[in-house]
C-alpha cells in the first residue's frame, strides 16, 4: 500500500488521458526505460502507482489468453501508456488477446537505497549497468528505491555474500542494504484489440470506459474502467479498477448475502470488515498488476450483479469507516460460523494477534460452559442442531451449521486420507487428536494407517480430513471444531463420525453471529468490538 503514488482523478472518458499521463510521465516508467528494467514490469508498477487515490484494482480475470470487454453504451478503448484511442463503439464488445508475453522471472534483488535525490538515483543507475548488473528502481513517491541484481529465489548465504561483496568491490554502496523477492519480465509484451473488422496492436496495457461507468468483463457489469494486461505468469489478467467504496457494492451482499441476512448493523459490520481488509491488503498483488482477486483468497467480488439496496446502504452509512487497533488497521478475518465460540489466531494460524481473541457466541459471558463437547453432542437427539441447548448463542437460528454431522466408511476415510495427503491408503487404524485449544478447536491430529502416520495441524487440518459432499465430491471439513470417533452399527465399526460445530477457520467475526448480535440490538460498533476484542473504529480519508 505504501509503494503506490496516487492522484485523485474522476471517472470520466477523459480520466483514462490523465491516469496514463500519470504512467508515463512518473519516475518509474523512464528510469525503466533508461535502467534495464523491462518494459512490461515498468508497466505494471506505473499502472499500481497511477492508481487513484481511493481506487482499487480488483484480478476479475487473473489469467486467460482472450478477454471479452465492452459496455452496454457508448465506449473506448485507449493504449494507457500513451493515451492513444485504439478502439470506439457503442454497445457489444471487443476482443483482447495475447499476442506475445516476456520471459517471466522470480529473482532475489538487492535494494541499497532509497533516494529522494533524482541525481542520486541517476548516479547509481548508471554505476551499476557500468559494473555490469541489472538494475531495478521503484517509485514510492517520497523516494525511488535502487535495486541490484539478480540471484535466483532459495539463493544460499555464501551467495548473498558474495553478491554484495561484488557490489562492495565495484565501489556501489552495500551498508544497510537488504535482500527484496521481485518478478521480472524480460522482452516486451504484445496484446491485440479486435472489434469487427478493426484490430489494433499495443505494446502496453489497453484501458476501456464507458460513457455511464459500468464496463463489461466477459459479459458481467463492474462500475469503473477495465485494464487488459499480462501478468507474472506471461497471460492476460482483466483488471477491473474502481473506487473502493463502489468496490464493496460488489463485495458486502457476496460476503453476507442479504437475503436472509440483511440486518442493517450486520450488514454495517460486514461493510467496515470488508473496507478495513481491502485497504490493509492493498498492492498484495502488486506482481500482477491488481491489489486483490474476487474469490475467498481475498474477498469475493460480484461486480454490479452482486450489488443489493440493504448492503448499498450500510456501505454509504459506513462510508471510509475502518476498524483500527492502536491506530493500525486490523486484520479483520471473518468466517460463516463459530459453532459457539471463535478461535484465538494462534490456535489455527501461526501467531497470536492481540485483538484476535477467542470469544463466545453468546450472550452470557466468557464461560465455556456451551463450547462443544462430545458429551453435549452425544446426549442431544439431534447432534445437528442442538438448537435446544444454544442458551443464548447467536448463531443457533441462523445457521445450519451450527451444529454438524459427518461420517465416513473405512474406505471413504481411505480414499479421503489419500487425497489429502497425496499418498496410497488402504487402512486406517486408529485417529487420534493429539492437541486441543481451551476454546475447543483441534490444533494435531495424526491419522495412523497402512502408509505411516500421518499428521495435520491447525486450520490445514480441514484440508487434511475432507469428506464426501452430497455430490460425492471430497470437500474440506467444515471447522475444526470437532470430536471424531469410531463409527460403529451392531457392534462393529463401520467407518468414522465426526460432531463438529461452525463453517470457516473460526478467528475473527462470525458473520451468522453479528446478524444475530444486529437482531438483538448490538450496534456494528459493538459486534465489531466483541469479535475484535479491543478493536475501534475511525474515519479514514484515502
Amino acid at each position: 500500500m505504501g509503494s503506490k503514488l496516487r492522484t485523485s482523478l474522476p471517472l470520466t472518458l477523459a480520466s483514462v488521458l490523465a491516469i496514463t499521463a500519470c504512467a508515463e510521465t512518473g519516475p518509474l516508467a523512464p528510469d525503466a526505460r533508461d535502467t534495464g528494467l523491462s518494459p512490461t514490469l515498468a508497466l505494471h508498477e506505473a499502472s499500481l502507482q497511477a492508481t487513484p487515490a481511493g481506487f482499487i484494482r480488483i484480478g476479475v480475470v487473473p489469467s486467460a489468453t482472450s478477454v471479452r470487454v465492452g459496455a452496454a453504451g457508448d465506449w473506448i478503448v485507449r493504449d494507457k501508456a500513451t493515451g492513444a484511442t485504439l478502439l470506439s463503439g457503442s454497445g457489444d464488445a471487443v476482443t483482447v488477446r495475447l499476442l506475445a508475453a516476456g520471459e517471466v522471472r522470480t529473482r532475489r534483488w538487492f535494494q541499497v537505497t532509497c533516494s529522494g535525490s533524482p541525481s542520486t538515483v541517476a548516479d547509481l543507475v548508471t554505476r551499476g549497468q557500468a559494473a555490469g548488473f541489472e538494475t531495478l528502481t521503484e517509485d514510492l513517491g517520497f523516494c525511488t528505491r535502487v535495486l541490484f541484481g539478480s540471484l535466483p529465489v532459495g539463493e544460499s548465504a555464501a551467495d548473498r555474500t558474495a553478491f554484495v561483496a561484488s557490489l562492495g568491490a565495484a565501489g556501489l554502496p552495500t551498508a544497510g542494504g537488504y535482500w527484496q523477492t521481485k518478478t521480472v519480465v524480460s522482452g516486451e509484451s504484445q496484446v491485440e484489440a479486435s472489434y469487427g473488422d478493426e484490430e489494433r496492436v499495443a505494446n502496453n496495457p489497453v484501458v476501456l470506459e464507458s460513457a455511464d461507468g459500468i464496463v463489461l468483463i466477459n459479459g458481467s457489469p463492474y462500475r469503473g474502467v477495465v485494464e487488459v494486461w499480462t501478468n507474472s505468469g506471461g497471460t492476460l489478467a482483466a483488471i477491473n479498477e474502481l473506487p473502493i467504496e463502489d468496490y464493496l457494492y460488489g463485495v458486502v451482499p457476496r460476503e453476507l448475502p442479504p437475503g436472509p441476512y440483511g440486518e442493517p448493523e450486520a450488514q454495517k459490520a460486514q461493510a467496515v470488515a470488508a473496507r478495513t481488509y481491502a485497504l490493509a491488503n492493498m498492492g498484495k498483488r502488486g506482481a500482477d498488476g491488481y491489489d486483490l482477486l474476487t474469490t475467498t483468497s481475498d474477498q469475493v467480488y460480484g461486480g454490479v450483479a452482486a450489488e443489493h439496496p440493504v448492503s448499498t446502504a450500510a456501505v454509504d452509512a459506513t462510508a471510509n469507516v475502518v476498524a483500527v487497533y492502536n491506530g493500525t488497521l486490523i486484520s479483520t478475518l471473518y468466517h460463516s460460523t463459530s459453532g459457539g465460540f471463535t478461535a484465538n489466531s494462534e490456535d489455527v494460524y501461526a501467531n497470536p494477534v492481540a485483538y484476535l481473541r477467542g470469544v463466545p457466541d453468546a450472550e452470557r459471558g466468557s464461560a465455556l460452559d456451551h463450547v462443544p463437547s462430545l458429551d453435549v453432542f452425544m446426549r442431544h437427539a439431534n447432534p445437528t442442531n442442538l438448537r435446544a441447548r444454544a442458551e443464548g448463542d447467536f448463531e443457533a437460528d441462523w445457521s445450519i451449521y451450527h451444529r454438524w454431522v459427518v461420517t465416513w466408511t473405512l474406505d471413504e476415510m481411505a480414499q479421503a486420507l489419500s487425497s489429502s495427503f497425496a499418498t496410497t491408503v488402504t487402512q486406517v487404524d486408529s485417529i487420534v487428536v493429539t492437541d486441543r485449544a481451551d476454546h475447543g478447536r483441534v490444533r494435531a491430529i495424526v491419522f495412523y494407517t497402512d502408509a505411516g502416520a500421518l499428521v495435520g495441524t491447525k486450520d490445514g487440518i480441514r484440508s487434511r480430513l475432507p469428506y464426501f459432499n452430497a455430490s460425492g465430491t471430497l470437500s474440506s471439513l467444515r471447522s475444526t471444531l470437532f470430536f471424531i470417533e469410531p463409527w460403529q452399527e451392531r457392534g462393529a465399526v463401520v467407518g468414522w463420525k465426526a460432531y463438529g460445530g461452525g463453517w470457516g477457520h473460526g478467528v475473527g467475526m462470525s458473520q451468522t453471529g453479528a446478524v444475530e448480535m444486529a437482531q438483538r440490538g448490538r450496534t456494528y460498533q459493538e459486534i465489531l468490538a466483541h469479535y475484535y476484542q479491543g478493536s475501534t473504529t475511525e474515519v479514514r480519508t484515502y
